[in-house]
């Protein structure tokens, strides 16, 4: 009596990328309510109080709601990338060590980095598209706000999450386990404040330097991204200008983070 033996099916690289992404987004789903409190409830906190109860209580120009906007929605987009990349990979090379099965799996190691930067563009887009209607309603009307460049706006948006869920490739791989806290401290808050979130970048003009030493921020060429799509009319930094430094910005930091990746998976 013959036994036959069965090769065991070629898995492609592309079907186990998929399954990683699909298992991410699934436990981003389940933790749908603590993602959206941390990545929203800071921006949407400013956005009550700068484009809200200020404005309605005469300390603030009614026309801060048009740059506003746009910045608040940079915020979010910005902190759900970078913090969907960079917290699982911080805890995957730190206290669970879930990136050691990861990198069992049969593809290429720089391909698991790309899975968890995919991810955290997907995370980031969601999190601006759930914080736009919300920031539009309690602002109330925004007289130049439109919606009519809906291509150059998913542009702006996709490249701008590309390039925080880089910079989480880098900074998870970068960041000690014990000094997250510290990370956002230090790195973020100062980004915030200096990112033209909440200010355009053209009133700076007053302050030259101010104005070109921001440039080395990310944050300020995705607000003014958003300022030039979201409320064309308005001044902004260049659109050209924005596109050019995003994909600039997203190049480097992917070389920067994969090549940290590799240093700590092989490590």
């Amino acid at each position: 009596m013959s036994t036959a033996t069965t090769a065991p099916a070629h898995v492609s690289a592309m079907r186990v990328f998929g399954a990683l992404l699909m298992r991410d987004l699934t436990v981003a789903r389940r933790e749908l309510a603590s993602f959206l409190v941390r990545t929203t409830l800071q921006p949407l906190m400013f956005t009550v109080v700068f484009g809200y109860l200020l404005p309605r209580m005469g300390f603030m120009a009614r026309g801060y709601s048009s740059a506003l906007l746009p910045g608040v929605l940079a915020v979010s987009l910005a902190f759900a990338s970078l913090q969907s990349v960079t917290l699982p990979m911080v805890m995957d090379f730190g206290w669970t060590r879930e990136i050691e099965d990861r990198l069992l799996a049969p593809v290429p190691t720089w391909l698991v980095a790309f899975e968890k930067v995919i991810s955290g563009i997907i995370q980031g887009v969601f999190s601006a598209l759930f914080v736009l209607p919300l920031a539009r309603l309690i602002m109330g009307p925004i007289d130049a706000l439109t919606v009519s460049h809906i291509g150059s706006v998913l542009l702006v948006t996709l490249l701008g999450a590309a390039t925080f869920s880089a910079l989480g490739l880098v900074l998870g791989t970068a960041v000690a386990a014990q000094n997250i806290g510290l990370m956002f401290s230090v790195i973020l808050a100062p980004m915030i404040m200096f990112g033209c979130a909440y200010y355009p970048w053209r009133g700076l003009d007053r302050v030259p330097i101010m104005k070109y030493a921001v440039l080395v921020n990310p944050l300020v060429y995705v607000s003014e991204g958003l300022r030039a799509v979201l409320t064309p009319s308005l001044p902004h930094m260049p659109l050209g200008v924005v596109l050019v430094a995003l994909a600039a910005f997203t190049a480097v930091l992917w070389w920067a983070g994969i090549r940290g990746f590799m240093r700590r998976a092989v490590g």
